[in-house]
């Protein structure tokens, strides 16, 4: 109970104390018996006296995150995003008669970030957000030096977001190295290293934690088009826009992640702090290294167009599908492509897959993301419904 009762007795006399500073007379009672005399005026004279110095005691400040992000600071470049425009559109062609109206020019439609991760033959390689030079006439990135470098487009993919630009390595000393991204950890540091709101912010770097492993978020591009579920890092490390296609990173330096989205709201207008996603670095690897070899992903097809079981009615799943009332989750596939790893598995249309490889189908992305997870030449089995009766085949995968 004692220190109950201390802290009690501190709050009573803080109380007291402004009780009587705030009832008047105490001011006039000080004074009065505190009368200011020579001792206490204030001296007259110069102000020299005043100037303040900064003292030479160096404090050594560095850590981890400092060491991190000096190591990475420079293969990390604003990605530009150029796009012809009229020229009647710019003041100063109007100003001084620009007679030619109709000539286009390039401007600055959008920036984000990218970071330099190989160099071979006198060109390095930068990964960066596939929406970070979409609907790009011309491509430049701002290096870290304050080098301005035209970029070539090498590919890119819708599907995960990622892009690959090539640009000359004469200004390149340095490139970034990719961690395993299956050996984060929940809770430990993250940092992001980006160009927030352009490339006037460059080299910007915030910190954070590593939030979730594995969180299965939306995948939607720009004009809305889905892609199903994207499998990212979730972090609080603070991404906005411009650090699209920068790197997330450990305290040891390395690119466990590529920086894409992070979420605004509910949909319902709550604003929502500390929601960022990154692409993890396994997935970046894999797809960038068959963008460099290919020029693209190149994923297996069963050769089907389907759609969700939820579009269907019940009506119509009784009578054109023929299911058992217990089977209410799957794709139903609508038209089989002749000569297809579908149709050679023996699937027809209006089947239903419930399961592929060894997986509930619920919903319409989720079998796309299965697929995409498989490479060509493997196969996978396949469950599925047809004419009200179950079945089981296998599929061999082709591009």
């Amino acid at each position: 109970m004692k220190p109950i009762h201390k802290i009690i007795a501190i709050a009573v006399v803080a109380g007291a104390l402004g009780g009587l500073v705030t009832y008047g007379g105490i001011s006039y009672f000080v004074n009065d018996t505190n009368p200011i005399t020579q001792e206490t005026a204030v001296p007259k004279g110069s102000n020299k006296g005043g100037t303040a110095k900064v003292n030479n005691v160096k404090v050594n400040v560095q850590t981890q995150s400092e060491q991190a992000f000096q190591s990475v600071k420079n293969d990390v470049v604003s990605v530009i995003n150029l796009k012809k425009g009229n020229n009647n559109q710019n003041p100063l062609a109007q100003l001084f008669g620009d007679q030619d109206r109709n000539r286009k020019t390039l401007q600055t439609n959008s920036e984000g970030s990218g970071v330099i991760y190989k160099v071979h033959n006198g060109s390095a390689y930068v990964v960066t957000n596939n929406h970070v030079i979409a609907g790009s006439n011309q491509i430049e990135v701002l290096m870290s030096n304050g080098k301005r470098m035209q970029a070539k487009l090498v590919g890119h993919d819708k599907v995960t977001d990622l892009a690959v630009l090539k640009i000359n390595a004469n200004q390149v000393h340095q490139v970034a190295t990719f961690g395993n991204s299956n050996n984060i950890k929940v809770g430990e540091t993250a940092l992001a290293i980006g160009s927030p709101l352009g490339s006037s912010y460059a080299s910007s770097l915030t910190q954070g934690i590593i939030s979730a492993k594995k969180r299965e978020v939306p995948r939607v591009s720009s004009n809305g088009m889905s892609f199903g579920d994207a499998n990212v890092i979730q972090t609080d490390t603070a991404i906005n826009p411009g650090n699209s296609g920068g790197p997330l990173i450990n305290l040891g330096g390395q690119v466990i992640g590529i920086n894409s989205m992070k979420m605004a709201s509910d949909g319902q207008g709550a604003t929502i702090e500390g929601m960022g996603f990154a692409i993890p670095s396994n997935e970046v690897t894999r797809v960038i290294n068959q963008i460099v070899k290919h020029g693209r992903v190149i994923r297996p097809r069963l050769g089907i167009l389907y759609t969700d079981l939820a579009n269907i009615s019940a009506k119509q799943r009784q009578s054109v599908l023929k299911l058992p009332k217990n089977v209410n989750q799957g794709s139903v596939i609508m038209d089989v492509k002749p000569g297809s790893a579908a149709q050679k598995a023996g699937l027809k249309k209006y089947d239903v897959i419930t399961k592929m490889a060894g997986q509930q189908i619920h919903g319409l992305a989720q079998l796309r993301d299965i697929l995409y997870a498989h490479k060509i030449g493997q196969r996978i089995s396949i469950t599925y419904y047809q004419g009200g009766h179950v079945h089981q085949t296998t599929v061999k995968l082709v591009p």
